[in-house]
């Protein structure tokens, strides 16, 4: 009976040393999965989750200057964020790679042709533009109606609503990557939904945008603000939020 009991606590002993080695061999894995990290969702779809760098909540600027440096002269009228026409751009003071980014805007109604209606822009790395324009009734190029990746690439489709109707961009921006050199290696590529509707799916960034074509790349850090344009328009926003995924 004792020579049972040895051989069965023998056999148990072999087993869970075999169990740790198991577990052992699996944490060196680098190829073993492991369990991603906790990221808690807003409790509506209009609160960014919790991981989420808010750049603009309705209440204050801190987060913004000038592209000159100064403080913006943008208002905030009932917690929304409005261009001051012909006061310049504005940018965040912190600068990031590749993101996701949740932001919501409102074209004013007024007339005009071609860019000049309702015209903005949100631009990743003050380089790569993501263009606002009044786009449900008017018709402009297609790569500068909004959503496009502008003066490069045109919405997959428009589904823009009206002037003084709010409208959301759920964009995933994936910043160029470059070589000890500076040497673009892969191009920067956009996802963007624009009011839920997915109007680029992982198109490549051609280089920095901008009306004077052929585009290219320029050289500039790897982290770099997010800029919204003023391009004379009365352009609203609200509910900006950011999640960095670099």
């Amino acid at each position: 009976m004792k020579f049972l009991t040895l051989i069965a606590g023998f056999g148990m002993v072999i087993a869970l040393g075999a169990l740790w080695m198991m577990s052992a061999a699996s944490a060196a894995d680098p190829a073993a999965p492991t369990h991603p990290r906790i990221v808690r969702p807003g409790e509506t779809d209009a609160q960014p989750p919790s991981d989420a760098i808010v750049l603009f909540d309705g209440t204050d600027l801190s987060g913004w200057v000038h592209t000159n440096g100064q403080l913006p002269k943008w208002k905030i009228e009932n917690g929304e964020l409005v261009v001051a026409p012909n006061s310049g751009d504005i940018i965040t003071r912190q600068a990031f790679g590749s993101c996701q980014l949740h932001i919501e805007w409102m074209t004013p109604h007024e007339e005009g042709e071609g860019q000049n209606v309702g015209n903005s822009g949100i631009k990743f790395q003050t380089h790569y533009e993501i263009q606002i324009l009044e786009s449900h009734d008017h018709a402009t190029t297609p790569d500068g109606q909004a959503g496009s990746i502008y003066a490069q690439t045109p919405p997959l489709v428009n589904t823009a609503r009206p002037p003084e109707t709010w409208q959301s961009y759920d964009i995933i921006f994936i910043a160029p990557k470059r070589d000890a050199r500076g040497n673009v290696v892969e191009p920067g590529r956009f996802t963007v939904l624009h009011n839920g509707v997915l109007i680029h799916h992982h198109a490549e960034i051609l280089g920095k945008t901008g009306g004077n074509p052929p585009p290219r790349y320029v050289e500039h850090a790897d982290r770099m603000p997010l800029l919204l344009q003023d391009h004379r328009h009365a352009v609203r926003f609200r509910n900006i939020w950011l999640r960095e995924i670099d």
